[in-house]
């Protein structure tokens, strides 16, 4: 049944099979409902598209099955919590459990509950490993090295020998392009200087990588709720006029010593912060 639908050139509804479907003057194409799936796989792509590509990504993309260790991390952009570095060991049926699981970027995701749960699934079904950073720790080697890609490498590298001694036939590594392969290859040890490394942006499209996205994050979230109950102060994610408000809490009820403890130092939050309790 077709409807009006606002900036669309046509809007239609099954209610027998449950699937909503709009094309927008935008050009963009929306499907909603329980019977997406269905619509896709028995009728757009066989009868309008004449190729069959949901359910089939591993015969389009045969690398989606080959054996690598993914590796990404969270806590980078948020001011309060540590810095989170996970790696996931992926072979073809690992591979092909992590697509049926729905294992995406992370940050497709706004619940943390179902990060979660598709973390315990992760865990339960691959090699994987957990760096944390904490943020003394963090702050401490971010000024030593002097930016923030340096020790993401070095967190990078640390992970890859901990998932080669757990996996020692893996031969490739992929991670995001945050900065220069070589970053991450100088800061390997003995173990990991034979893998082949692969760097490219938006890396969290492969599989393994958006596994490790998944742990990073749960771990982080974990992790930032943690702080938040040792100081009496809940603490947002990311860096925002809510984290400004919340840093003042903490620097009121703890003190300005404190937030080397719970936060990341270099960012611009904390000179708004300490200026604020110095006038």
């Amino acid at each position: 049944m077709f409807r009006d639908l606002e900036y669309a050139h046509f809007a239609a509804e099954h209610r027998g099979e449950r699937v909503n479907v709009a094309l927008y003057q935008s050009g963009k194409f929306v499907i909603q409902g329980k019977g997406t799936t269905d619509f896709i796989q028995f009728y757009l792509e066989p009868v309008l598209l004449g190729e069959a590509r949901l359910g089939y990504e591993h015969i389009h993309n045969p690398a989606m099955l080959d054996a690598r260790i993914g590796v990404d991390e969270s806590g980078k952009g948020d001011f309060f919590g540590p810095l989170v570095v996970a790696g996931v060991f992926l072979d073809s049926a690992t591979a092909m459990q992590m697509h049926e699981l729905g294992v995406k970027d992370s940050k497709a995701f706004s619940s943390d509950a179902k990060i979660e749960t598709l973390a315990k699934e992760i865990r339960a079904a691959t090699k994987w490993d957990v760096l944390t950073i904490g943020n003394e720790s963090y702050n401490r080697l971010q000024a030593k090295m002097g930016n923030v890609n340096s020790l993401l490498g070095w967190g990078h590298a640390r992970v890859i020998e901990n998932m080669l001694a757990k996996v020692p036939t893996a031969t490739k590594a992929i991670s995001d392009q945050f900065g220069n392969k070589r970053i991450i290859e100088k800061a390997l040890m003995e173990r990991g200087q034979k893998i082949e490394l692969m760097q490219r942006h938006k890396a969290e499209s492969d599989l393994a990588v958006a596994a490790a996205s998944i742990l990073a994050r749960a771990e982080f979230v974990r992790r930032l709720k943690m702080l938040g109950k040792q100081m009496g102060v809940a603490l947002p994610k990311g860096a925002s006029a809510a984290v400004d408000a919340a840093a003042r809490t903490v620097v009121a009820k703890h003190g300005s010593a404190v937030l080397a403890k719970v936060a990341k130092l270099h960012f611009r939050t904390t000179q708004k912060v300490l200026q604020g309790v110095a006038t």
